[in-house]
């Protein structure tokens, strides 16, 4: 990898979960489950809801605990799992493809697809952005450095013909975490923000932003384990992919209860409750799925070496086990 060891950026974090113990092989230890608070982690909205219920989707499938943790973005959950502090979670393609690279291909297993499209380039009104060229001098933000979006919007601009910086170029590209970007976009210190459902549509309906290019077909979200836990423990992989799947489809087939669910863990989590018109909006630009995309892990590798993160990665055969 080049520019920088960028996964490194949220260290802090990944002190402070290094803490914890990492469970014994084959014991009975919780399962420690990632996601973020995004409509495009919907499986992990409405399962850590049930959890709070009492009635866990995962756990009685699994036979086991599960602990809830959520991060911003992907580069903080891998670096959980670099420190034996998580072992699964729900994630988008670009950091787990770096953390792979960076590994070398001993860490990161992707266990299924999780949910397609349910990402945007949304513009300020105001900005004067109104074709490719106007983004020169404009200051676009994104969830964290080396996420998905970030890789996305950096690469999109690449393509676009612009000189690119980790601080400067002829855009510049701001990480800033997903609950700050309204109030920045709002302000003006935001031109433009590339970001993931549900705050796509919040910087629509709350700061009137515009969707300058919409994504429709990466598969923005996996779940993905440690290779640790696919090899040690198998068995509960197999488990934990048959339980994905069939949340996957009862979400699809109930989506009242389903919405419910992520209305009250949103809230839960974000400390605001979502309005109806938020969720559905977002809901509708999230295509739900538990297959994996060959092709979109491709593009995002594509996306990653011209956005001048990944100089080389191993052979991604090792990424998809077998199971």
């Amino acid at each position: 990898m080049n520019r920088r060891d960028f996964l490194l950026t949220t260290a802090g974090a990944a002190a402070l979960a290094a803490c914890k113990p990492s469970p014994t092989p084959g014991a009975k230890a919780a399962l420690r489950f990632g996601h973020f608070p995004n409509i495009t982690h919907v499986q992990g909205l409405v399962a850590h809801n049930l959890s709070r219920q009492g009635k866990g989707w995962f756990e009685s499938r699994l036979g086991m605990e599960v602990e809830w943790y959520t991060y911003n973005a992907g580069p903080s959950a891998t670096e959980a799992i670099f420190a034996r502090s998580l072992d699964v979670t729900y994630i988008g393609p670009s950091p787990a493809l770096n953390a792979y690279a960076k590994s070398r291909g001993t860490e990161i297993r992707v266990l299924a697809g999780a949910a397609n499209g349910g990402s945007s380039l949304v513009v300020r009104p105001g900005a004067n952005i109104n074709t490719p060229a106007d983004f020169r001098g404009k200051k676009v933000g994104t969830p964290q450095l080396g996420n998905t979006q970030d890789v996305m919007a950096r690469a999109w601009l690449a393509g676009q013909g612009f000189h690119l910086t980790l601080t400067g170029g002829d855009v510049i590209v701001l990480p800033t975490q997903n609950s700050d970007q309204l109030a920045l976009f709002a302000k003006g210190d935001l031109d433009a923000v590339w970001t993931a459902e549900p705050w796509v549509t919040r910087l629509e309906l709350e700061a009137g932003g515009k969707i300058f290019v919409e994504d429709h077909d990466t598969n923005v979200t996996l779940l993905v384990s440690s290779a640790k836990l696919v090899k040690e423990q198998p068995e509960l992989a197999k488990k934990l992919v048959a339980a994905h799947k069939e949340l996957t489809l009862w979400i699809k087939e109930h989506p009242a209860e389903a919405k419910a669910m992520i209305k009250a863990e949103l809230k839960e989590l974000t400390k605001s409750e979502p309005k109806d018109q938020l969720i559905d909006k977002a809901l509708a630009r999230t295509f739900l799925t538990d297959e994996i995309s060959r092709s979109s892990l491709d593009t995002m590798v594509a996306s990653a070496q011209k956005a001048g993160f990944l100089k080389d990665i191993p052979d991604l055969t090792q990424l998809i086990p077998s199971l």
